[in-house]
């Protein structure tokens, strides 16, 4: 290989799979490259057809070609792994780890936080999604799995559903899923497994059925090394939540309330099953707590006190559990996540987006329960 080539070849190489987040050469798409002169004739591999970023490495790939020194024009020839390079690929991804085998267990470095609430409509949706962009905006690698079947949101809030309604698919490498990410938030939801058209549909599955879909959710799909992964859970103490309890019992619980008694008064009931799993309960979150309205005064539309309420009630039945946050109602929160824009991202000094900031910042510094860990230390 001339040097020219194996310049191209570097550059080329070092591009950045945008769902694997590998480079190329580590995941084996390269294939024949030369240079004639002033021309680089590139070859690559896509992991499978139709691959949805298709596009985006072809242009990286031309891109990084025709970057270096001497090269004028570059031509891309794109064709598809083997049966044979897809099965070594997932077994690369698996790191040694046979499928369907949960890589989130009490040994895994992830951290696993489950957000629930006692009853719908506390914003716990909007406020997962705007945390884990909050905490991916720190810098930390994180996974989020929209765990609410009859209820998900998830894609929409994140901006991964179109004009049209479409919500963008993973990309399936033979029993593999790699899921899509927006905001640096690797996502997956059942929406994203319905056929056309049907994302509107009702999801009508009893228990076994949505077991399964968060056992497959946990096993099958590729997170890759996450510091933190994020399940938005169903609202209540159903299937779901004792599905998470017995295949997560290391997983920590941040429950989430409004100031309204009655919603407070409910959501201690979340906490309290978490616990019987076997969870911990790292804190209350209380949304839609007062706003601070122009001329200064407050609008504590849901009154005030349940987060306090939840933490201390809580507290009192199993040991310390702080309030974590309380974020404000707040009109750029909603109207972002209509328009599927976390408001973190789009409106950063929103005083919701600031509390949930910082709600990311206590989170990341949090030290981590070692319950149920086995620790690699042995007596001198």
């Amino acid at each position: 290989m001339t040097d020219a080539a194996a310049a191209v070849r570097a550059a080329v190489g070092a591009v950045i799979d945008p769902e694997l987040r590998r480079p190329l050469t580590d995941l084996g798409m390269l294939r024949e490259i030369s240079v004639d002169g002033d021309i680089a004739s590139v070859g690559i591999a896509l992991t499978i057809a139709g691959c949805p970023a298709a596009e985006r490495i072809a242009r990286e790939v031309t891109d990084a070609a025709a970057s270096v020194v001497g090269i004028a024009r570059v031509d891309l020839e794109v064709g598809v792994m083997s049966p044979d390079e897809r099965r070594e690929l997932t077994e690369l991804l698996r790191d040694g780890r046979a499928a369907r085998v949960m890589p989130f267990g009490p040994d895994s470095l992830t951290r696993v936080i489950a957000v629930t609430s006692g009853k719908g409509g506390v914003g716990k949706s909007t406020l997962t999604a705007n945390l884990a962009v909050a905490l991916a905006a720190r810098g930390l690698s994180v996974g989020l799995i929209d765990a609410d079947v009859h209820g998900f949101s998830i894609p929409g809030l994140l901006g991964l559903v179109d004009a049209e309604g479409r919500t963008q698919r993973p990309t399936r490498i033979d029993e593999l899923i790699v899921p899509p990410i927006a905001y640096d938030v690797k996502t997956v939801s059942i929406g994203m497994f319905l056929r056309e058209g049907e994302e509107r549909s009702a999801v009508a599955w009893r228990g076994p059925m949505l077991h399964r879909t968060v056992q497959q959710f946990l096993t099958d799909v590729f997170f890759g090394d996450l510091d933190i992964l994020l399940l938005d859970m169903p609202p209540g103490t159903g299937d779901v939540a004792i599905s998470v309890g017995q295949l997560l019992p290391h997983a920590e619980v941040l429950v989430v309330t409004t100031p309204q008694a009655a919603a407070s008064d409910v959501a201690v009931r979340s906490g309290l099953v978490a616990r019987q799993t076997g969870q911990r309960v790292a804190g209350v979150v209380e949304n839609m707590a007062a706003m601070t309205l122009p001329d200064g005064t407050l609008l504590d539309l849901f009154g005030s006190g349940g987060g306090e309420a939840v933490a201390g009630a809580l507290s009192e039945a199993g040991g310390p559990v702080p309030l974590l946050a309380s974020i404000p109602l707040s009109p750029a929160l909603r109207a972002d996540a209509d328009a599927g824009i976390p408001v973190v991202a789009a409106h950063p000094d929103d005083a919701a987006a600031v509390a949930i900031a910082q709600l990311a910042a206590t989170i990341a510094t949090q030290p981590r329960g070692l319950a149920g860990r086995s620790l690699s230390v042995r007596p001198a």
